[in-house]
Formats: C-alpha cells, structure tokens, sequence
C-alpha cells in the first residue's frame, strides 16, 4: 500500500521524536586513559547515561585530544563543549582561592584535604558560578613527592636544577629552593627529561608511574607536600538545558564520582609509588634536614599567599583553620 507524503512525514516524525530528545556532550580531559581520574570519568560518563535511560551520553576525550588543558576552562565556559575537567590550581592567577590546596603543607593527608575541600569548595562555587559554571566534583592526586637524580639531602641541593614547574604554586616554589621553573604539562614530562628540558618534578605518584619515571629518574621522596585537586565543571546554560530528571542524574552520578574518586586516589598512593620501586626506583622518606628547608619555603609561600589572597581566599584559609 502507498503512502502518503504526509503519512510518511508523520511516522518519520514518530521515529525521530525520541531520538532527538537525546543530548550528547562531549567532554575534555587532560590526562590519559590510564590516570585513575579519567577511569573515574570514564564511570561518571557511564552512570549518566545508565541514570538518565539515554537521555545524555557524554562522550570523554582523554589527553587534551579535544583541547588542549589549558583552554579546557574558556571552552566550557564560551559553550564550546558543555562541561569538562582541569587542574584546579591553574586558575590561580584568576583567585588565589583556587589554588590553596597547592600550598606546600597547608593539607598533606587526605583528611585534611577533605577538610580543606569542605571549605574551599563554597567559594570556588560562587567564583565559577560569576562566570557561567558549575561544580559537579573534585577529586585530589596523591600527595605530591620529589624525584630526581640521585638524592636530595637538602633545600640546597636542589640549586640551579631545571624544575618540572604545572601551577603559578610550583613556579614559585622552584624560585624559592634556587631551582629554574619550566612548565611541562604531564604528557610531554618523558620528553622533557629526555631532552634536558628539565631535570627534577614534585608531583603525585600517579603521574610518576604513568609516565615511567625510571626511565630519567633515580630517586622518589616522599615529601607529601600537598593534594592539588582536578575540579570537573559544567556550562550552567547547558545544564539549565536539561530535564529535571537528566540534572538530577547528572548531580547524583558526580556525588558517586567525587566519593569514588577520593577513594580512588588514596588506593593510587600506594599502587603507584609501589610500582616506581618495582621497576627499580629509590623510593626514600626525606632527612629531618630537607624537611625543615622545604618547610620554610611553604611558610614563606603562604605569608606571599596570604598577602595578596581576596578576602574570599581568606576565609577559606580560615574556616579550614577553625
């Protein structure tokens, strides 16, 4: 039987309704498929769709493949992509609000870095919030430890090395132990020390590991000099363009993501830093001496800190003191 156009356009119109009711959203990272955050992410992804019966599929692009890190945050909030992930820290020049969990030695456990999120997080709220975003969750690397050639005894040693520098934290920090800062982003760290680029890092064990650390570094010590966090961000026009049963989906998918996320990170801690002394690492806890020289350079940093923080980063530092 034939039918007619308008049939046709109907029963068309019936196939393609549900269709386009679904939304996907492609969403840049800048670390590899490897680095526990993007497994984490890779789940988030899952449990939105899993959550909201299709409705949102968001699509990951893994290792700054779709943008590169340090455009993540513009793209999102230009609607560019609908949301994405990045290092919390690097919108330190913005606020020092956000980068106050890479202070060297405000928080270097866990708990601490979950008392310190507790009360960082309301006001990285409302400064993203001024510019069209919102927080869905962070997560923190492990603890940032030292690797370099040979042993470093003392502040001193570490004199005139080219430093793997990734925030305004770091560079500072180089500049303060006498080191030069150069800023490498984690996949072009092999690279880096190949051609001399640079010659020491503080960073978490994660990164040590992904990127074989032992094959330019002898030595990893366990400084736990801080847990700088990856925030995960949404355009908030694009979020307001969801259902109210997808918005929920996507709030409850990203409280399960941070959960897990911290888990995940404290399991790295251990998993990785293990790994680096399998493959033939030197793995050392740092002398009484280094530790007090790396201590005064992070007192020193926070005086600078505090003197040039917003009374929004302030009180960040307050409520976590209380």
């Amino acid at each position: 039987m034939k039918m007619t156009h308008a049939a046709a356009f109907a029963a068309g119109l019936a196939i393609a309704t549900p269709a386009m009711a679904q939304t996907t959203w492609d969403m840049p990272t800048p670390y590899g498929d490897s680095t526990f955050h993007t497994i984490n992410i890779a789940q988030f992804a899952d449990e939105v769709a899993s959550a909201s019966n299709g409705d949102l599929s968001i699509t990951v692009h893994s290792a700054g493949s779709l943008f590169p890190h340090a455009e993540i945050k513009n793209a999102i909030r230009s609607r560019q992509v609908p949301l994405g992930e990045f290092f919390l820290s690097r919108l330190s020049n913005e606020d020092l609000a956000f980068g106050i969990d890479s202070q060297p030695f405000v928080a270097t456990s866990y708990e601490d870095g979950e008392k310190l999120w507790a009360a960082q997080r309301p006001v990285i709220d409302a400064l993203l919030a001024e510019q069209g975003l919102k927080v869905l969750f962070a997560v923190p690397w492990p603890a940032q430890g030292l690797y370099t050639n040979g042993e470093i005894k003392t502040v001193e040693d570490l004199s005139g090395l080219r430093f793997r520098a990734y925030n305004a934290a770091l560079e500072e920090f180089a500049t303060l132990a006498g080191a030069a800062p150069v800023q490498v982003e984690a996949p072009d760290i092999p690279q880096a020390f190949a051609t001399g680029q640079v010659e020491a890092m503080i960073t978490s064990p994660s990164t040590g590991a992904n990127s074989k650390a032992w094959d330019f570094v002898t030595h990893y010590t366990q400084i736990d000099a801080w847990l700088p966090k990856n925030i995960v961000v949404v355009n908030q026009r694009a979020f307001d363009g969801l259902s109210a049963e997808t918005q929920a989906a996507v709030l409850e998918a990203a409280a399960a993501a941070e959960a897990r996320g911290w888990e995940m990170s404290k399991a790295e801690a251990a998993t990785k830093t293990q790994i680096m002394a399998d493959n033939g690492m030197i793995i050392v806890s740092p002398s009484p001496e280094l530790v007090a020289g790396l201590q005064a350079i992070g007192a020193e940093m926070l005086e600078n800190w505090k003197a040039n923080a917003s009374d929004d980063a302030l009180s960040i530092l307050s409520a976590y003191s209380n």
